[in-house]
């Protein structure tokens, strides 16, 4: 069973335009399927079993180029993301994010990886889509 990842998208946009707009948490809605809203630490997530209100901790540095995600869910579970922008040259960079294995039960983790990297694939194009178009 693969236990993680890894997807990346080449964007034609500055490096530091692209880490600005995914270490921002408020954007994760406009990019990603799994956030219906984000306030400050708390964001509200969609899951196949309807949507829950979470804990959002965003740990960046920008001279890394790192953009994590630590999500704590209300039954104590904790799911992680993990990415980073890399400059290609002044105007484009490449996005990489490592998928992790959902918090679920060992029973449901068969198909969640692969379903999560469908989705994640799309919504890498979303985000290339928006920052290009935004340039």
């Amino acid at each position: 069973m693969k236990r993680f990842d890894v997807q990346a998208v080449d964007l034609q946009a500055p490096r530091n335009r692209v880490f600005a707009y995914v270490a921002d948490p408020a954007r994760l809605p406009q990019w990603t399927r799994a956030f219906a809203s984000v306030t400050g630490e708390r964001a509200l997530l969609r899951t196949p079993n309807g949507e829950v209100e979470i804990d959002l901790a965003v740990h960046s540095s920008r001279e890394e180029g790192t953009i994590d995600w630590r999500m704590a869910f209300p039954d104590g579970s904790v799911a992680t993301a993990f990415s980073r922008v890399v400059e290609l040259d002044p105007g484009s960079c490449a996005f990489t994010f490592v998928l992790t294995p959902p918090p679920v039960p060992l029973e449901q983790l068969e198909g969640a990886l692969e379903a999560q990297s469908r989705t994640l694939s799309e919504e890498l194009q979303l985000l290339k889509e928006i920052l290009e178009r935004h340039g």
